[in-house]
This record gives C-alpha cells, structure tokens and sequence, in this order.
C-alpha cells in the first residue's frame, strides 16, 4: 500500500503544484522533500496538496482520512516532511480505518 501511496501522492503533487519558490524536482519518489527547509512547498501548497490528497485516497480506496488533524500536527517528527512520510501517514489512517469508508 506505501508504494501505491506514494505514486498516488507524486502525481497528486504534479497536479497541485504551479511553481513556487523552489522548482518542482524532475522525478518525485518517498526521498522527494515536500515541507521545510529542504522542501518546495509553502504554507498555503502543503495545504492545498493535503486536501487533493485526502480527496485522491478516498477515490482510490474508499475511505475518508484527515490529513492534516491534531495527530498530525502533535508528532515529533512531521508527516510533511517527504512524500515517504506523508504516504506512511497516510497508509496508517487508510489501514486504520479497515475500509469501513
């Protein structure tokens, strides 16, 4: 399921994204920076890529995940930060929920 994840997250990000501050990488893979120092998205992109995200898991399998809730937001480590972390995020909410959506 990461590496469908994944792959769902990468093409979610190509569509999202229009330029910003930092040039979107040729190849997106788990490794690709999405938030923070390192990351190309801002404030407002993450956001904006969250919600397609979410919007493209429910397509996909069915169920209906929150993203960007105070779980997310209380970890020491963000689920922001790559594509790997917010995919194994993800993975985790969509196993949580046992496809009741």
């Amino acid at each position: 399921m990461n590496d469908h994840l994944v792959s769902l997250i990468s093409k979610t990000v190509r569509d999202v994204t229009t330029g910003g501050e930092r040039a979107l990488p040729d190849e997106l893979d788990a490794e690709t920076p999405l938030f923070g120092r390192e990351g190309f998205l801002d404030s407002l992109g993450l956001v904006t890529l969250v919600v397609a995200v979410e919007q493209e898991i429910e397509r996909a399998f069915g169920v209906t995940v929150s993203l960007a809730d105070e779980k997310a937001m209380s970890q020491t480590s963000s689920p922001y930060r790559t594509i790997g972390t917010l995919a194994a995020y993800a993975a985790r909410l969509v196993e949580a929920d046992g496809g009741r959506g």
